[in-house]
């Protein structure tokens, strides 16, 4: 589908500047001042600090949520943003923008009947304001009402005549409705207005490039490769008009410019592969396919074409291997029977491959027939698939979910263990509208240290050699700051022992995360960290040799933590740990139960929040997944939104 005007994706900071606002205190109005400061300066996580705090102050103001909602739209927080505008309009039904924007945040997500009707009720609330009818003009486009789309960016554009987004969102509209001459017109219009937009350029050369003329094609991505040199979508485009000219060389460094950014981009992937074929060098195009089933180990094209590649090289049992999985994937493949049975024909098979070649014949002369008797009712399995792929073609929606720039081979960590470390100094900030976790026990054993020690997932940043203390509590921690485990376990095997209060409940949390520590270093050397991985990457056939993937044993430091949990059992740091070490021995779901535990006991414990998220993901509850990282990113894990824009909010 052709790339639309990204709309909203900065969502307009007219309101950041549009007037003061009354508020009962002077603190409102700093936060408020500040939160707007942050939105208008692209500071989004610090925007919603501030917004948090005003939310707690005062639930009644529409103008906190609208805000906050703004900011955790622009971080790809979608669901958060939409709750945000949920409440917003809540608390004031008559707020237009409310509206509004939540109609752009419904689109996003495909739901696009509500974002119909968010748009109605704003119309009716200001019936004069252009903004909406662009924005429905955009959601009547992504819902396919094409004919509809342009009326709306007609109207619009007889008040706004010098919006070159405009003319490009209704060239696009125009061009699904088969009118390349206007949808051309538009392009032109909006390059006339603004000669400095990339996305005009992009957008006429694709336009050229369906049409054959190669020649203006490259010029357009040129241009627009020239005013956005980051841009990997235009290398990407560029590497396809290259490969149509015959200009072979010219395309694999496009493709390669793409890979360097994304690494992990299945698609370019595919299609340097086929580069490679073309140019007879097989063993890179292998490397890539097999890349490209790492990633995806159910892609039907990148079964068949290295297929195709093994042949080429007379390497007939890896072809065969490939051609019998791309079959098993898609039964119908008529050209995949045909060429397994040249494959077996070479090995001597003959019966297997005149059964083949039947087969294949009988797959064409079905389709044929349903073809004339409901055109598009079946996918052409005879047509050639040894070409590159776009992003409109019918299998790279299938086989490569759509997505240029997906990087899927990433893992994704876990918010780390908590852990009492050497700290430079107390810590005895405390602000009034923060929700700390307070606990009498833990803030006595904080005070009772000879040094400073502090209770986070990650150590202090001081840097102690060997406190002069008889503490070995004290003592433990620096040597393990030190990575000398073995003295540091010496130390806190003493701790514990000298220790019958509660005191001890805090040592095993220590001596826990230590053992845990142990583990992960000595994985680190053996090259397989503990990590959560958030794609089950499947094992390709013929080419990559197996993975071995060993399980490391967390059984001690599980029960150091639940001797912990006996002697203090409201404490959520030993249930987060708890909840941790399963998930790295592969046991999520008791994982997810203790991370249940932990926020029971802190319902704004945001490294919970995040690694329960991830675990949901990981076991295919993305929705449940995705509301988590929302919580986690508003209460102020940062890393939460880069999870979410990359799976959760997936652009329609």
């Amino acid at each position: 589908m052709k790339k639309i005007v990204k709309y909203g994706c900065c969502l307009f900071l007219a309101w950041l500047f549009a007037g003061s606002l009354s508020y009962a205190q002077y603190d409102t109005e700093v936060f408020m001042s500040r939160g707007r400061r942050a939105l208008a300066d692209g500071k989004y996580a610090l925007a919603i600090e501030n917004f948090n705090i005003l939310a707690r102050l005062d639930t009644s103001d529409c103008h906190t949520f609208f805000f906050r909602g703004i900011a955790k739209y622009n971080l790809g927080d979608l669901r958060g943003a939409r709750a945000d505008f949920d409440r917003c309009v809540r608390v004031n039904p008559v707020f237009t923008s409310g509206y509004h924007y939540r109609a752009i945040t419904e689109s996003r997500t495909g739901e696009y009947e509500l974002a119909l009707a968010d748009l109605e009720k704003a119309m009716s609330l200001r019936p004069g304001f252009s903004g909406l009818y662009y924005s429905r003009g955009v959601t009547w486009f992504l819902s396919r009402q094409f004919e509809k789309a342009v009326a709306d960016f007609d109207w619009y554009l007889r008040r706004e005549p010098r919006d070159p987004s405009a003319y490009l969102n209704r060239g696009a509209a125009k061009l699904f409705l088969k009118d390349t001459l206007q949808a051309l017109a538009d392009y032109n219009q909006a390059i006339r207005l603004d000669r400095f937009e990339p996305e005009a350029y992009m957008r006429r050369a694709r336009l050229y490039a369906e049409q054959g003329n190669y020649k203006l094609a490259l010029e357009d991505v040129s241009r627009s490769i020239e005013l956005d040199p980051k841009n990997s979508l235009a290398f990407f485009n560029r590497a396809l008009i290259y490969y149509e000219l015959k200009r072979f060389n010219e395309a694999m460094a496009d493709f390669n410019r793409v890979l360097d950014d994304e690494p992990g981009n299945s698609l370019t992937l595919y299609n340097r592969a086929l580069v490679y074929t073309q140019v007879g060098q097989f063993e890179d195009a292998l490397n890539d396919l097999d890349r490209v089933l790492d990633i995806n180990p159910d892609n039907v094209l990148a079964h068949f074409n290295r297929a195709a590649v093994f042949v080429e090289m007379s390497r007939w049992r890896d072809a065969l291997e490939d051609y019998d999985e791309a079959i098993r994937l898609y039964p119908d493949f008529a050209k995949a029977y045909m060429n397994r049975s040249y494959v077996k024909n070479q090995l001597g098979d003959k019966r297997g491959s005149k059964r083949d070649y039947e087969t294949a014949r009988a797959k064409v002369k079905e389709y044929a027939a349903r073809r004339e008797a409901d055109k598009g009712s079946l996918a052409d399995t005879t047509r050639k698939y040894s070409s590159l792929l776009n992003l409109d073609a019918d299998f790279a929606k299938k086989d490569f979910n759509d997505e240029l720039l997906q990087h899927r081979d990433v893992d994704i960590r876990l918010r780390p263990l908590y852990r009492f470390s050497l700290a430079l100094e107390a810590d005895h900030t405390r602000y009034a509208l923060s929700r700390n976790y307070e606990h009498p026990a833990l803030t006595r054993f904080l005070a009772a240290q000879p040094v400073p020690v502090v209770l986070a997932t990650e150590d202090a940043p001081a840097q102690w050699a060997r406190p002069d203390t008889p503490s070995h509590f004290v003592r433990s921690m620096s040597e393990c700051s030190l990575k000398h485990y073995n003295l540091a376990l010496n130390h806190i095997d003493k701790a514990i022992g000298e220790e019958d209060g509660y005191a001890k409940a805090f040592y095993l949390i220590n001596r826990a995360v230590l053992r845990a520590e142990v583990i992960d270093f000595i994985s680190s050397i053996e090259d397989n960290v503990q990590v959560l991985s958030m794609d089950e990457a499947g094992q390709t056939r013929a080419r990559v040799r197996d993975r071995v993937t060993r399980r490391y044993d967390y059984s001690e430091a599980v029960g150091d933590l639940q001797e912990a949990a006996r002697l203090m059992g409201n404490m959520p740091y030993i249930y987060f740990n708890l909840g941790n070490l399963h998930c790295l021995g592969g046991e999520h779901i008791l994982a997810l139960e203790q991370y249940d535990r932990a926020l029971a006991l802190y319902p704004y414990m945001a490294d919970a929040y995040f690694n329960r998220g991830l675990v949901l993901i990981y076991l295919k509850d993305r929705e449940k997944g995705c509301i988590d990282l929302s919580r986690s990113g508003e209460l102020g894990i940062a890393d939460a939104y880069g999870v979410i824009k990359k799976y959760c909010e997936q652009e329609r």
